[in-house]
């Protein structure tokens, strides 16, 4: 009880200090952050596998959930089969389900590796509704997907794959290999139930690869991953982490610096027509246009990168301080995007903290509108616990049920949820609300 009392007052002074906290954003115009309450509730537990961002949609009256993982990961087990849906009246319904109460989608089979096809696991981390149908079921999954040199190998002729040199460790053990993750794009028609793999958004290749002896971090040896994506206008906007070296990777010639200033929350964007074949045609944010290749280094946003001076580090370091799982949602309310993160602060990219960043710009496509985001603020703290993949998510109100709203579009009030390490769930535990 002592830990929970003193939490609330953590808690209570974080939502204090942000209602009353001007900010610069990351454009270099001072701005008023919108200000927020954060207030302890009852536990909400959410009763199935989830390891990502909550991908979710309205098919209908029916408000339906995709968490989990499916696909081939020998580092964990071989093959997971825990990428299932979930479906309510609203999302209180959906979240409280049993799990003998999920569906099993049917999912495109691993190809063998060598051959073309998907490969690795993947986890839905964001659904794009097609709002050319009108009903509601043509879907497409943003899932963040990863593999190994033994589940995709390196391929001379296309680039693709990985070698197996001087590969950094992975978080089972000496033994293990570290993973790349990748973000790609599958396609359902029929609200969910089966879905098509269509190919890659964006990938890190080979030559970004961070190796022993400098990665250290027993997570990733590079690569794109934990997305969360939002339509505006033409555009599909990809937020994401960034954790390849800036470059070509040389053992010789690496600066930890170099790699701190290439990584942290980058952006992406591509054409909604083309999300039914897309890769290669997005485009990366390149430091003044969404105009770096999809496989090439973009820059991230630099409002939300921890400095080095103040702790910041790179992604490969055990001891690394940066942002990551970003996830985006429009509020009607504020009439502005609203970003929660995590924090890194050690092995295997731990973390006790929330944060929680502001974008006034509802054009995210004009200028350096999607780059204008306030420096970070503390959105809660659980000092020697770990918490990731924070999310905003609609409640079981009249107003939320009526407007159909969801993690990407939200309103006054929603619920706070995350992975809680402790607990081994995806909990909520706290509502927040937003003052204008």
């Amino acid at each position: 009880m002592r830990y929970i009392f003193l939490f609330s007052i953590v808690v209570s002074v974080v939502a204090f200090l942000a209602c009353t906290a001007p900010a610069k954003t990351g454009a270099g115009t001072t701005a008023s952050v919108p200000r927020f309450v954060l207030t302890p509730a009852d536990t909400f537990r959410f009763n199935n596998f989830v390891d990502c961002n909550m991908a979710e949609a309205w098919i209908g009256d029916t408000f339906r959930i995709f968490p989990g993982k499916y696909g081939e990961d020998p580092v964990w087990g071989g093959y997971s089969r825990e990428l299932k849906f979930s479906d309510g009246r609203h999302a209180d319904e959906a979240f409280s389900n049993p799990a003998s109460a999920f569906t099993e989608p049917k999912m495109p089979a691993n190809a063998p590796a060598g051959t073309p096809g998907l490969h690795g696991a993947v986890w839905f981390e964001t659904v794009y509704q097609d709002s050319r149908d009108a009903s509601g079921r043509t879907l497409f999954a943003i899932y963040h997907n990863e593999n190994y040199p033994v589940t995709l190998p390196y391929n001379a002729s296309t680039g693709e794959g990985y070698i197996d040199r001087n590969w950094p460790q992975g978080l089972q053990g000496a033994a293990s290999p570290a993973a790349v993750c990748r973000i790609g794009v599958m396609k359902s028609t029929d609200g969910g139930r089966s879905w098509a793999n269509k190919g890659l958004f964006i990938e890190d290749k080979q030559p970004r690869m961070i190796l022993k002896p400098h990665n250290n971090s027993v997570t990733f040896a590079g690569g794109v991953g934990d997305p969360s994506a939002v339509a505006h206008g033409d555009y599909l906007y990809l937020f994401y982490g960034e954790y390849g070296y800036p470059g070509v990777y040389d053992s010789l010639k690496y600066a930890p610096s170099t790699e701190w200033s290439g990584q942290c929350v980058s952006m992406a964007r591509i054409r909604l027509s083309d999300l039914d074949n897309p890769q290669g045609k997005a485009r990366r944010w390149d430091g003044k246009a969404f105009a770096a290749p999809w496989d090439g280094a973009g820059k991230p946003v630099a409002s939300l990168q921890i400095p080095l001076k103040d702790g910041g580090g790179a992604a490969s370091s055990p001891t690394a301080g940066h942002h990551w799982g970003p996830s985006v949602s429009w509020n009607t309310y504020l009439h502005c995007w609203v970003m929660l993160m995590a924090k890194a602060t050690g092995p295997s990219w731990q973390g006790s903290s929330l944060y929680i960043s502001f974008n006034t710009h509802e054009d995210l496509g004009s200028g350096m509108n999607s780059q204008d985001w306030s420096k970070p603020q503390l959105l809660a703290d659980k000092p020697g616990h770990t918490m990731w993949y924070p999310s905003l998510q609609p409640m079981n109100t009249p107003e939320d049920i009526a407007q159909k709203n969801t993690c990407l579009r939200l309103g006054k009030k929603a619920r706070l949820f995350y992975k809680y390490s402790d607990l081994g769930k995806y909990v909520s535990e706290y509502t927040i609300e937003f003052v204008k």
